[in-house]
């Protein structure tokens, strides 16, 4: 456990109770309950995204977990080796995503974030984080690694998991879905639009989903955990967004629908980002992210956790494939 005289000390406080919540700590404390949280990557990552929440609340966007600085100015504490922050504890619900009224609430707040990202100049002392012009690259890498993984199957000579057999039977039609992609991407404005990003110095979320959509008792959206926050086309966040979401609505257009027209209404989208939308959509990024974690263990699942996950993505193909379909017919009309 951390030294909390530590967390006092460094933060001029006085802490009552500490109890775990959801991967992060809920204190009580003698100014009210704080959010504190254990951070995996280094200080200039953690600069850059102290300043992007700072750079959003004086933009006017201040429904965001900002860093309280501890006695010598600085976003976080150092209690041995290890970097905590502190934050207000945002009292709410997590966003419903199968509310309607909340998914259009989640996707207008999404739009005014963006639109408040604009003009971020990261701190001296921080390290900018983009993938602006990366996802062609991404891509091909990420299919490339599909054959590696078959590979390490093939040279098991004996026992094969189920979710070696499921992956031998799956990963060519997903390799397909990633090559239309690329092509979607090839054949869009990608690079226009990462240009004009890198002008705006706009940035994205990264992970913004229910559990990082807190809705408060007077219905206003609070937006958490900008670990990942990037320079990015917001194309990726609201697609993101979108299979997040569409996972919950049994991949129906409608919803779809509903978010990108709420989104629209605030931050309106040109013909060529529903393009972009539409290839990071059709590209088999949970399937590359699950595989990935399973053949080169970054993460301790049991077997059959990963075996699920596998069983879920390969029956929900059918729905998804109709769901393309449907996206491009709507938005290809425009």
């Amino acid at each position: 456990m951390m030294r909390e005289f530590e967390i006092e000390r460094q933060y001029g406080i006085k802490i009552e109770s500490i109890r775990p919540n959801k991967g992060v700590y809920l204190l009580k404390t003698d100014d009210g309950a704080k959010c504190l949280k254990k951070i995996s990557y280094g200080t200039q990552k953690l600069l850059f995204v102290y300043g992007a929440k700072e750079h959003l609340a004086n933009n006017g966007f201040d429904k965001v977990d900002r860093y309280f600085l501890n006695t010598e100015g600085n976003p976080y504490a150092l209690v041995n080796e290890d970097i905590y922050t502190l934050s207000k504890w945002i009292d709410g619900r997590e966003c419903d995503f199968r509310d309607e009224e909340d998914l259009v609430l989640a996707a207008k707040n999404l739009a005014l974030m963006h639109i408040a990202s604009k003009g971020y100049d990261p701190p001296e002392n921080s390290k900018l984080k983009t993938d602006l012009g990366r996802w062609p690259n991404l891509m091909e890498k990420r299919i490339k690694s599909f054959d590696k993984m078959q590979g390490m199957i093939r040279k098991k000579k004996n026992f094969k998991t189920d979710f070696d057999m499921n992956y031998i039977r799956s990963v060519e039609d997903q390799k397909m879905l990633g090559k239309r992609a690329m092509a979607i991407l090839e054949d869009s404005r990608y690079f226009d639009i990462c240009r004009q990003t890198e002008e705006e110095k706009g940035f994205c979320h990264h992970d913004y989903t229910y559990h990082n959509i807190i809705v408060d008792k007077n219905n206003d959206v609070n937006i958490i955990d900008f670990d990942y926050c990037k320079r990015e086309v917001k194309a990726y966040d609201l697609s993101n967004f979108l299979i997040k979401m569409l996972k919950k609505q049994d991949w129906d257009i409608k919803y779809a629908e509903i978010v990108l027209e709420a989104y629209s209404s605030v931050n309106p989208l040109s013909l060529e980002e529903y393009r972009l939308v539409y290839a990071f959509l059709v590209f088999p990024q949970r399937y590359w992210r699950l595989c990935n974690r399973y053949y080169y263990n970054e993460v301790t699942w049991i077997q059959n956790t990963f075996n699920k996950k596998m069983e879920e993505l390969i029956s929900e193909k059918e729905k998804f494939m109709v769901f393309i379909e449907d996206y491009k017919r709507v938005y290809n009309q425009k």
